[in-house]
């Protein structure tokens, strides 16, 4: 029988507690390991992104739901 979970931790962009799915959610890598982003953050940094010639970040539709184990 299949399970569901969340993830709750620190976006590293504003510090604020989230949930997540650990597989998807939009990350940075930080001396190795990947720290994830808020969809806040997200939203917030894509203007800047695309002004500077980047690709917006795209989270999976499923990045911020629970995480079938």
């Amino acid at each position: 029988m299949p399970g569901y979970m969340f993830i709750y931790g620190a976006c590293f962009g504003c510090g604020r507690l989230f949930t997540f799915n650990a597989e998807r959610v939009p990350s940075i890598p930080i001396n190795g390991v990947r720290q994830p982003i808020c969809l806040d953050c997200v939203e917030r940094v894509n203007p800047t992104r695309i002004a500077n010639g980047l690709e917006p970040i795209v989270p999976h539709p499923d990045a911020y739901e629970a995480q079938e184990v």
